[in-house]
C-alpha cells in the first residue's frame, strides 16, 4: 500500500513538473486523488489510513528537496491533499445528509407559513365580527388580536431566526473549507448563508452607522468569498475566517442596538 501511493504520487509529481504545472494547488489534487483512491479500501479510522496520509505528504517532501527550506505553501498543499483524500466519502455522506436536509428545512418553513397565513385570516375574520359591537367590547377585541399578533416579537423571532441560520451556513462553509470540502459544498454553504442573511438584514434607516459599516462589510466579504472560490485561491479559508468574525461581530452589535431600543422603550 505504501510503495502503490509512493508511487503514484512520484509518477504525477514528475509530470507536473516536467509540464511545469507543480503548484500546490496541483500537489494538493494529486495527494488528494491518490489518498482518496487507497483510502476508499481501507477502513475509516485504521491505522493504516493514518499511515496512508504520512506516506504520501513524506513521497512529496522528498520529492521537492531540491527546493530547500522554500516548502511550506507545497507541504501545507499536501498535508491538505491528504486530508481532503482521507475524508473523501465522509464528505460525500454530509453533502447528501445536507441536501436532504435543506428539503426538510424548506417543508417545514412552508408549513410554518402557511400556519401563519391561516392564523391571519382567522384574525382578520374575527375583526370583521366585532365590528357592530360596543365600543368596549370592540376594544377588548381589538387589544386581544393584537395581543396575539405580536407582531414586533413576532418580526424579531423571524430575523432572529435567520440571523442564526446565516452564520451557521457561515461556520459550515468554513469547515468545509478546512476539512477538506469540495468547492461546490463551500459555495453552497455561502449561497445559503447570503440568502438567509438577506432576509436577516434590517432597514439601512434604523441602524447606526458603525452597524451600517460592518453590513457593507458583510457583503463585501461574500463576494470576495464567491470570488476566491471560483478561482481556487488559497485565499479562500481566510475570506472565510473574517467573513465568520465579521459577521459574529455584526450580530453583537444589533444586539446592543436591540436592548437600548427596549431600554428606551421602557
Amino acid at each position: 500500500m505504501a510503495n502503490n501511493i509512493k508511487q503514484r504520487i512520484q509518477a504525477d509529481l514528475q509530470q507536473a513538473k516536467t509540464t511545469g504545472q507543480l503548484r500546490s494547488e496541483n500537489i494538493r489534487e494529486i495527494v488528494r486523488n491518490a489518498v482518496a483512491q487507497l483510502a476508499s479500501e481501507l477502513k475509516e479510522g485504521s491505522i493504516e489510513i493514518r499511515s496512508l496520509v504520512k506516506d504520501a505528504v513524506s513521497t512529496v517532501i522528498e520529492n521537492l528537496q531540491d527546493k530547500g527550506t522554500e516548502i511550506k505553501e507545497e507541504v501545507t498543499a499536501s498535508i491538505e491533499g491528504a486530508i481532503e483524500g482521507v475524508n473523501t466519502k465522509r464528505h460525500e455522506a454530509i453533502v447528501k445528509n445536507q441536501t436532504e436536509l435543506q428539503r426538510l428545512q424548506a417543508q417545514i418553513d412552508g408549513e410554518e407559513e402557511k400556519i401563519q397565513q391561516e392564523v391571519d385570516v382567522i384574525l382578520a375574520e374575527i375583526a370583521e365580527t366585532d365590528q357592530a359591537k360596543t365600543d368596549g367590547t370592540k376594544t377588548a377585541i381589538d387589544s386581544a388580536i393584537e395581543s396575539i399578533k405580536n407582531s414586533e416579537e413576532a418580526s424579531l423571532l423571524r430575523k432572529r431566526y435567520a440571523q442564526l441560520q446565516a452564520q451557521l451556513s457561515i461556520v459550515r462553509a468554513n469547515l468545509a473549507a478546512r476539512y477538506g470540502g469540495r468547492s461546490q459544498e463551500v459555495k453552497n454553504y455561502l449561497d445559503q448563508a447570503k440568502t438567509w442573511y438577506d432576509q436577516a438584514r434590517p432597514q439601512a434607516e434604523a441602524l447606526s452607522t458603525q452597524v451600517e459599516q460592518k453590513r457593507s462589510q458583510i457583503d463585501d466579504k461574500l463576494g470576495e468569498a464567491g470570488t476566491s472560490l471560483a478561482r481556487k485561491e488559497h485565499q479562500i479559508k481566510q475570506t472565510l475566517r473574517e467573513l465568520l468574525l465579521a459577521t459574529a461581530d455584526l450580530f453583537k452589535d444589533k444586539d446592543h442596538s436591540e436592548q437600548d431600543k427596549t431600554v428606551t422603550r421602557k
